[in-house]
């Protein structure tokens, strides 16, 4: 018996188990509400068990490893296509440079496994490509959304160009992407890029590129109903954050990202 656990609980444990009752009326109202603490043993660990995972390859590809990266790049379309892109993982940062001519391959399936191969590998020297990937007013909204988001998580430095560009695309939801993740790019560059944006004709657009520069400031202006707004609302209430920016431009640092609160 564990005898930390305590004795009055085992006791009311055993009499609902056995269907009886407690030897007063007090103890069997307990025993149907108290709830009662079972022994937990914490699972051993078997130190035999080895590591049998193998590490990404990290030097340059050979002759025959750069061909089979090649002879890979169609199959990231089809039924094969997760096989691939875990062959790639398998290569490596290496296999970046042949990873990065499939984000100009006819196949947009292709292209969007292609970036999201590179995000799988943690495939840093393929940042610029994403870049430009992401600023090509020809490529489809999906793929150039995703070619920043992934950008952002392997690099935020090289990503303000994108998003000043893709800030002004004709198309809303790619507006709508650099105002939402703009907000994981915590540099200073950022911040005249999203003033404009709270008066966009959309909006969701609007009210997304507000959201980021909450996040990023922290700054509070007076209080609008922005979730009825109209484009006329919103170009006046943006000079407020005009405003606030020319005053504050010269001085202004990002904050520290607020820590999550812990649950006690």
């Amino acid at each position: 018996m564990n005898h930390s656990f305590p004795l009055r609980s085992w006791a009311i444990l055993a009499i609902a188990l056995a269907g009886g009752t407690a030897p007063h009326d007090g103890w069997a109202a307990l025993s149907l509400v108290w709830p009662v603490q079972l022994p937990y043993e914490v699972p051993p660990t078997n130190q035999d068990i080895p590591d049998v995972s193998i590490p990404p390859n990290k030097n340059p590809l050979s002759p025959e490893e750069l061909q089979r990266a090649e002879a890979l790049l169609p199959l990231l379309e089809g039924k094969q296509e997760f096989w691939a892109m875990g062959e790639f993982v398998h290569l490596g940062e290496p296999s970046v440079p042949v990873l990065v001519k499939a984000l100009t391959m006819p196949s947009p399936r292709i292209r969007y496994n292609a970036i999201e191969t590179l995000l799988m590998m943690k495939g840093v020297a393929g940042v610029p490509a994403l870049v430009a990937t992401a600023k090509e007013p020809s490529e489809i909204p999906r793929v150039r959304e995703h070619a920043l988001r992934v950008a952002i998580r392997l690099d935020p430095t090289k990503a303000p160009e994108a998003i000043e560009v893709m800030a002004k695309d004709p198309n809303p939801s790619v507006r709508k992407a650099a105002a939402f993740e703009a907000r994981y790019v915590r540099h200073k560059v950022i911040i005249p890029v999203l003033i404009p944006m709270v008066s966009d004709d959309e909006r969701f657009v609007a009210l997304s590129a507000l959201q980021s520069l909450w996040i990023l400031t922290r700054h509070e202006t007076e209080f609008h109903d922005w979730d009825t707004s109209t484009k006329q609302d919103r170009a006046l209430w943006s000079n407020e954050w005009v405003e606030w920016w020319d005053a504050n431009k010269d001085v202004f640092e990002i904050p520290e990202p607020r820590r999550p609160k812990r649950s006690l």
